[in-house]
């Protein structure tokens, strides 16, 4: 009994000093608080892959996630500051090409991931995953375009305008309009990264739980090794340093947006010729007819009537538009047909304020309030959203001024300019080559619109989803042998260890 008694103590004894032994957490400061955040990933972590798997390109959808954290983290600091921090300040227009250029390496090495996926006859094996892979490359695509519209400045304009043209000859353009601001921002900052999250988490989840795909090939040969993820850290921090340097050196550009009273400034008889074209509904925009009309607004309310009345409200002025109605129709054709060709030759619009025409003042008055500024206000206040800015991008395209500036940066079409996210010839889009040649090749074609080149890109992109299932194109891979520039002895160590 002595004997139990005293191993009892001593036990007792034990569990009193392992308990003082036991580490305090809250002693552990920063690393006892990340302690459990490492466990959770290290959960997550890939253990084993085959013999190539270590080497960079098939590690590639580790950086697309540390990318997409960066992107996220920028996105947020900007979306907190707002557009004029991130346009305007230094270390807003630091952020902002951070954000651009982590953006271009996102989608480049998307591209890379697919490639080698794609030589690498992956999606043979693993149909569901390539799947989710290639509707998380269109909605990257369409989220890289959408930022430009959301940044500011002239490029959102004119990429607006053009994008407009495309979703518009899709028969989209009443679900998406790259023009009204508000919307793209919910697009950009909401609806698309929400979507990328679920898609890339269950991506990632399929690839966890069945490992990376082995060589199909029963000549490549293949062990399965430890992964090694502290090759993969260095590659991230290369990658993040990378993207700080060109962010330093190739800042992202940024254009001042034309405002109309810049445009009316520059050439104000030009503003009296397009007030009077949307006036009388021959405007550019009063007759847009591409697949669908999203433009269903009166071009003369908008830009004329609802605008002038502003203006005599404010001015306390002769209504001018109220002598014009109460003439009669003859009246009236005759007094357009003068004020249209008064200002299509470049008149003065001080004479025309004293002219006995009735719609020429009125239009000389407008083409005033339009230099100072107040017509733009007027114009924008008009839409349901202050965010919108159909009406105002839409006038100023009429005008040609839009077109005029865009010519001046190299970003019509003409030009390759669908390719550029800013003026610097190192901004660029380089997976619209095939789009942007496919707009200047058809240009000259009557009957060929955003309509037909559209279509193309869906098909393209519904090709690439389905591969898998689409016979002898999924052989191409295979019959090219693309499987060896990455199933090599630079890559796989078996196939080193085979050739001595």
């Amino acid at each position: 009994m002595a004997s139990q008694k005293s191993d009892i103590n001593t036990n007792l004894s034990n569990t009193d000093n392992s308990h003082n032994n036991v580490p305090d957490t809250d002693q552990k400061g920063l690393k006892g608080l990340l302690d459990p955040l490492f466990g959770v990933l290290h959960e997550q972590y890939i253990k084993y892959v085959p013999s190539y798997g270590n080497s960079f390109f098939f590690t590639i959808g580790i950086y697309l996630l540390e990318l997409f954290v960066i992107l996220a983290v920028t996105g947020m600091v900007m979306l907190i500051f707002g557009p004029y921090w991130w346009n305007t300040t230094a270390i807003g227009t630091l952020f902002r090409s951070i954000h651009l250029w982590a953006a271009e390496a996102f989608v480049t090495l998307m591209f890379l991931h697919v490639f080698v996926n794609f030589s690498t006859s992956a999606f043979k094996k693993k149909k569901l995953v390539w799947i989710i892979g290639s509707i998380i490359l269109m909605l990257v695509l369409l989220e890289f375009a959408f930022g430009i519209g959301v940044q500011g400045g002239l490029l959102s304009q004119w990429n607006a305008k053009a994008g407009a043209d495309l979703w518009n000859g899709m028969g989209l353009g009443f679900w998406i309009n790259p023009m009204n601001l508000g919307a793209v921002l919910g697009w950009h900052v909401a609806i698309i990264p929400l979507l990328l999250l679920a898609l890339i988490f269950l991506h990632y989840s399929m690839v966890k739980r069945d490992g990376l795909s082995t060589p199909y090939r029963k000549d490549i040969p293949y062990k399965m090794v430890e992964a090694d993820h502290k090759k993969m850290y260095r590659r991230m921090i290369y990658i993040f340093v990378i993207i700080i340097i060109f962010a330093f050196i190739f800042s992202s550009p940024y254009i001042a947006p034309l405002t109309i009273s810049q445009a009316a400034t520059s050439n104000p008889s030009n503003i009296g010729t397009t007030l009077l074209q949307e006036y009388n509904f021959s405007s550019s925009t009063a007759t847009y007819l591409d697949t669908i009309d999203p433009y269903t607004f009166s071009t003369r309310a908008v830009y004329f009537t609802v605008p002038y009345s502003a203006y005599i409200r404010f001015s306390n002025k002769t209504n001018e538009m109220s002598i014009f109605n109460s003439e009669n129709q003859s009246q009236q054709n005759a007094d357009f047909a003068e004020a249209y060709h008064y200002f299509s030759n470049n008149g003065s619009i001080s004479n025309a304020l004293k002219s006995s025409n009735p719609l020429m003042v009125a239009t000389a008055q407008l083409t005033q309030m339009a230099k100072s500024g107040e017509y733009q206000f007027v114009v924008q206040n008009e839409s349901s959203s202050g965010l919108d800015e159909t009406y105002i991008i839409r006038f100023l395209y009429d005008t040609g001024a839009l077109s005029k500036d865009a010519t001046t940066f190299g970003l019509r079409t003409a030009q390759w300019g669908m390719l550029k996210v800013g003026a610097p010839p190192w901004s660029i889009q380089y997976w619209l080559i095939p789009y942007d040649a496919l707009e200047i090749t058809t240009s000259g074609i009557p009957w060929w619109n955003d309509l037909e080149n559209g279509l193309i890109a869906v098909i393209a992109l519904l090709i690439l989803m389905l591969l898998p299932f689409i016979p002898w194109v999924r052989d191409i891979p295979d019959k090219l042998k693309l499987y060896k520039l990455f199933w090599n002895k630079h890559t796989n160590s078996e196939m080193r260890k085979t050739k001595k």
